[in-house]
């Protein structure tokens, strides 16, 4: 499959602003006094689950979208 540098661009911006967000969430969610009580919470572990898997799937977004800016073109 052939991807438009333009939407090569899009898949590494989506990529980027996603490791913001999650991080920052991350930030809020650690913070929230729900997430500790003498340990880690259910609260807590379900936001670390739901962060960690969105940062796997942003990532490997982002190596798509690197891919395809750095793809050679056909001879």
């Amino acid at each position: 499959m052939v991807v438009s540098k333009r939407v090569a661009w899009f898949l590494i911006t989506f990529s980027v602003w996603s490791w913001v967000i999650w991080v920052v969430f991350l930030k809020n969610v650690w913070n929230d006094s729900r997430s500790w009580d003498g340990g880690m919470t259910g609260f807590f572990a379900v936001h670390l689950v739901l962060t960690v898997m969105s940062l796997v799937f942003a990532t490997a977004i982002g190596v798509l979208g690197f891919r395809a800016i750095n793809r050679r073109p056909a001879n």
